[in-house]
């Protein structure tokens, strides 16, 4: 997959986890897209690692919408800081 399929499918899979997460994120599209990226190719390399999947299957997507939420999350404490 080239690098605007890479970003189109970053986008998709960053959109998907942040209408998944609860809460607001106060992000652009730019930063969503990264996400999606980093949440797929983190996924991705675990589950192909651990041999629970190959590339091209369903799961990997579901993996990569689960990699991009805990992104996310971990982000968002970062950011947040523990404010109340």
């Amino acid at each position: 997959m080239g690098i605007i399929g890479t970003i189109i499918v970053g986008l998709i899979v960053g959109a998907i986890a942040r209408f998944v997460l609860p809460g607001e994120q106060k992000m652009g599209w730019i930063m969503t897209c990264l996400l999606g990226i980093g949440g797929s190719m983190a996924a991705g390399f675990v589950g192909q690692m651990l041999g629970w999947y190959t590339v091209g299957q369903a799961t990997g997507w579901i993996a990569s919408v689960v990699g991009a939420v805990v992104l996310l999350f971990v982000v968002g404490k970062l950011r947040g800081g523990g404010r109340p």
